[in-house]
């Protein structure tokens, strides 16, 4: 078993099927109703920021002003931002230690989570109006598509299409980390951050790799109903899952952001 998303490994499941001997087991059904839970929290968290900030407001302004840079968000729209991804970090550490605690640290992190992206949805929106709406449909679309695909059998979880799902996903992850040390120096990698061709070729390259992940919790999370892990880890099943939707709507949203650019 292997998947690019790090909450979702096999010795994850192996040791929670080991305190499953005795009482309810994880489930399907179960799954999907905490995933639905944890997003319903996400969206409620967003949609707070996302009032919060006033993003409908470029849409009431003319494309002059908008242009002009004269209309940008509120500077505390930045403090929800920081404070909800410093909160989500700590609270998807704590999932990951201890799965147990996923049933508190779950919901936990799926609200600090709401607040981040409805803050980066309203700063994108102030620059493209409709943008953040566009991201979630596609995000959600995606996750609809690869989740009928995967249940129909069209897309299998094979070793060789998990191996190469990891190789990209630990590449992607790589780059990254190497672009965040840079920046404190100063120095910023060309072109894949920028809006030409090769920036949104990379940025595509990113969306489908992180959607593809999406395939590969889906097998986890199977996997582990399969293993008889206990009921809690249904809570870290959707807590991973939610973690690959994060991921996946942040790169829609930087991808559709380079093209409205170019």
């Amino acid at each position: 078993m292997r998947s690019g998303n790090p909450a979702l490994s096999d010795k994850v499941f192996s040791n929670a099927a080991r305190e499953a001997a005795t009482g309810q087991s994880m489930t399907l059904e179960g799954t999907a109703i905490k995933t639905g839970f944890l997003l319903a929290i996400l969206c409620a968290g967003a949609v707070f920021t996302w009032v919060q900030t006033d993003a409908l407001a470029p849409a009431l302004t003319t494309e002059a002003v908008r242009r002009a840079g004269e209309l940008h968000p509120p500077q505390f729209a930045y403090g929800y931002f920081i404070a909800g991804m410093i909160g989500g970090l700590i609270a998807s550490l704590a999932t990951m230690f201890v799965p147990r605690w996923s049933p508190i640290t779950a919901p936990i992190y799926a609200g600090f989570e709401g607040l981040a992206l409805g803050a980066i949805s309203a700063i994108v929106e102030y620059r493209y109006p409709g943008i953040a709406l566009q991201a979630v449909g596609l995000t959600f679309g995606t996750l609809a598509a690869l989740l009928l695909a995967y249940s129909t059998r069209l897309v299998r979880a094979t070793e060789h299409f998990k191996m190469g799902i990891m190789a990209a996903t630990g590449a992607i992850g790589l780059v990254y980390l190497v672009s965040f040390v840079l920046s404190f120096f100063g120095i910023r990698i060309p072109l894949i951050h920028e809006s030409g061709l090769i920036g949104i070729g990379f940025s595509v390259f990113v969306v489908i790799i992180a959607s593809l992940n999406l395939v590969l919790d889906f097998d986890f999370i199977e996997t582990g109903t399969r293993r008889g892990a206990p009921k809690y880890m249904e809570w870290y099943g959707g807590f991973g899952l939610l973690m690959t939707l994060v991921w996946l709507y942040i790169e829609v949203l930087r991808l559709l952001s380079k093209l409205r650019e170019r």
